[in-house]
């Protein structure tokens, strides 16, 4: 898997928050913006002082009420651990729960995430559980989860370096997800070339627009403001057009 964007792009891509992330992803795809890329169901951000996290999606299944993956496959968490090594660029582990929707063991805890965090990894998605929350933030390991469990249970890597799902969404290795606080953005595959230029245009577009009329309102009657949002957003859409060839 070759990065598809520049560490320095992802870098700029962190700055903004994953809605207007996705605001920018809405003007360049070609698929239904309705659902498409976004988690179907709802996702806690357990480390929202961290801000956003961008990166790679590396992948694993897990199903910490079953004693016999580990019976099965002993040095799983050591194979496991060298195909994480192995991956080049920011990597978001995404973990799939084959217990769902209980929450039966941990996946992640401190030892796990500090780990992760040394070969590369910016944080996880997992539609389970985690633990050692504040060891999991002071290492800088982000972490949107379904849920607390203070137990790990028998949590051992089931199989890795395939597709899952996630929060009502199927993820595939090296796909590119931005995520914060408001959930996670899946980028299609093929859609990251122009993703960070149209998350810029349309953030200037924003601020220079529908965002001032709406906070600019100081001596002005309702009448007045509302005429103000109307231009503005006038104005804003027909950029948008202009620049994407698209409505907003």
């Amino acid at each position: 898997m070759q990065p598809a964007l520049s560490d320095g792009e992802l870098n700029e891509l962190r700055r903004w928050s994953t809605g207007a992330v996705c605001n920018g992803w809405e003007q360049i795809t070609q698929r239904d913006i309705v659902g498409e890329a976004i988690n179907l169901e709802p996702a806690q951000d357990f480390m929202p002082f961290l801000g956003p996290m961008i990166g790679y999606a590396v992948t694993v299944v897990i199903q910490p009420s079953d004693p016999t993956h580990k019976q099965k496959n002993p040095r799983a968490w050591s194979e496991y651990r060298r195909y994480v090594a192995s991956v080049p660029g920011a990597k978001i582990v995404v973990v799939q729960d084959l217990d769902k929707p209980r929450l039966l063991g941990a996946f992640w805890g401190e030892v796990t995430a500090n780990f992760h965090r040394s070969v590369g990894c910016v944080g996880t998605i997992i539609d389970g559980g985690i633990r050692d929350v504040d060891e999991m933030g002071q290492a800088g390991f982000k972490a949107l989860a379904r849920g607390l469990c203070a137990g790990r249970a028998h949590s051992h890597p089931v199989r890795w370096g395939g597709e899952v799902e996630v929060f009502g969404r199927r993820i595939v290795p090296g796909q590119l997800i931005h995520a914060d606080k408001h959930g996670f953005l899946a980028i299609p595959p093929g859609d990251e070339p122009g993703l960070l230029e149209a998350t810029r245009f349309m953030d200037a577009k924003e601020c220079q627009t529908v965002i001032v009329a709406a906070r600019d309102t100081t001596g002005r009657s309702p009448s007045e403001i509302c005429d103000a949002v109307d231009r503005a957003g006038e104005t804003f859409r027909a950029a948008v057009r202009e620049k994407f060839g698209r409505q907003k």
